[in-house]
């Protein structure tokens, strides 16, 4: 079993009370984590400006290379934790224990976040539009247009409350050590590896350890991130989602509701686009915000459902390290019971149809210490039942009916939205949609990123304001 301490500014810090992070099979104690308490995480945030001047202290370029060796580091090294080492095995391993998520599917997540460490010179130059990154460490600069601007960091540090249903989240928060900017990390009760591993890559990699805290501990850790710093990210519901609509301290990331529209001029071929639906509905077990929950069509919808079901609907859940594992364990009490009780009850709306239970089986399947969902297809005889806007975290979609014109009206908002049309009329209209977040025209998986774009909000927007700036003569910073 390994102790994981509090990191209070990259120092180790041994709290008199701890939570134990469980095995979700055998109950076998893997970890114990010390608890943070909201004083301690106020206190700290009065130093937070440290944790941006050390990395200042650093240029960027430097930072840059430093992420690079990070990001073998990560992926390859045996590195310590807590007052152990772990290889990258153990954490894959320890991950899929804690969370539910097949092992396979961790492995995948690693290679995510090397590949973002990576390529992260790509990926800065593209959010920031090519902006020569010294003018966002010197706060102003000459564009290559010859025109002074300036940058205005809004926080010394970035708070992230972070789930632990899906490990990869965390591609959203690796550009902001480049940067110099400090890191503030309220870890997921399941999914304290992430933070601790990137902590230990990137200390080991020259990156000094001050910049970084990491507070383990229940939700009044999360406020106290949220209060504390100017500038936070947090992961949750619907209701998360809305509790912090228009403050600008918060940017919420919650449910995708992405989607797939099938448009009139092609859904009379929509088996051809049947693998792409299927992948993206049920890859990584549906458990991202990218996972498309609804597919929209004027027509065949039934048809299209039957496909999709035949598809997934047999999968049945398999132990965490075998590969064919396709289905991630729902690891908190209650949680899939209730979640099986809600597609229940929405099934009563006249209107709406099962297409994998009554043929392939219950969707509930309980285990001693876990429970699974398996993979569901619902049909929906129209747009405005309230089955068209659900989404869970598994493989779960709807397949809608609805006429094209009334889509964009229809489908509320979306993260992800693939459109298959060719229609330039149904293309202009989504162009001009201020509803859909990413927009892919063409047969696009909803689970294919493009890593030279944004995610749901630009972080370098949201990290630093662009104002009006002249000067004459010599600035001396």
């Amino acid at each position: 079993m390994i102790r994981i301490p509090v990191l209070r500014w990259g120092e180790p810090y041994e709290s008199l009370e701890s939570d134990k992070v469980v095995h979700f099979l055998t109950g076998e104690v893997l970890a114990e984590v010390g608890r943070a308490n909201a004083a301690m995480v106020e206190r700290d945030m009065r130093h937070a400006q440290r944790a941006r001047d050390v990395l200042r202290q650093i240029p960027i370029q430097d930072l840059l290379q430093m992420v690079k060796k990070a990001a073998d580091l990560y992926l390859k090294a045996e590195l310590p934790i807590g007052d152990g080492t772990q290889t990258p095995e153990q954490f894959v391993r320890m991950q899929s224990a804690t969370t539910g998520l097949p092992e396979h599917m961790c492995r995948f997540n690693m290679e995510k976040n090397h590949f973002v460490l990576t390529n992260m010179d790509k990926i800065l130059d593209s959010l920031t539009r090519g902006l020569d990154l010294n003018i966002l460490s010197r706060g102003f600069g000459v564009e290559h247009r010859g025109v002074p601007v300036s940058y205005q960091c809004q926080s010394p540090v970035l708070g992230l409350v972070l789930p632990s249903n899906s490990p990869g989240v965390h591609t959203l928060w690796l550009p902001i050590i480049p940067l110099q900017v400090g890191l503030v990390l309220k870890p997921g009760p399941q999914e304290p590896w992430t933070p601790y591993r990137m902590f230990a890559a990137f200390t080991a990699a020259g990156i000094p350890k001050q910049a970084i805290s990491i507070y383990p501990g229940l939700g009044d850790i999360g406020a106290a991130v949220l209060n504390s710093c100017q500038r936070s990210l947090i992961f949750g519901s619907s209701a998360t989602v809305e509790q912090y609509k228009g403050n600008p301290r918060v940017q919420a990331h919650g449910p995708g509701f992405s989607k797939i529209l099938l448009g009139d001029d092609k859904v009379d071929q929509w088996e051809k686009y049947l693998d792409l639906m299927v992948d993206s509905v049920y890859v990584n077990s549906g458990r991202g915000c990218i996972n498309c929950s609804g597919i929209w069509a004027s027509r065949h919808t039934r048809a299209i459902a039957e496909a999709i079901a035949a598809r997934i609907g047999p999968v049945q859940p398999l132990p965490p390290d075998d590969p064919q594992a396709g289905l991630a364990a729902f690891t908190v009490p209650g949680q899939a019971d209730a979640v099986n009780a809600d597609i229940d009850n929405a099934l009563k709306e006249p209107g709406v149809t099962d297409m994998t239970g009554p043929k392939y089986g219950p969707r509930l399947v309980k285990k001693e210490r876990c429970d699974y969902l398996r993979p569901t297809v619902i049909h929906c005889d129209h747009p405005d039942v309230a089955m068209a806007k659900k989404e869970y975290m598994f493989p779960f979609c709807t397949v809608v009916q609805c006429p094209q014109e009334k889509m964009l009206e229809k489908i509320g908002p979306t993260l992800v939205c693939t459109a298959i049309t060719e229609d330039p009329k149904f293309q202009r209209a989504l162009l001009d949609a201020t509803h859909i977040d990413r927009l892919n025209i063409g047969p696009i998986p909803t689970i294919k990123l493009n890593w030279l774009q944004p995610h749901e909000g630009n972080i370098v927007d949201f990290l630093f304001r662009a104002r009006a700036f002249q000067f004459e003569g010599p600035v001396h910073v």
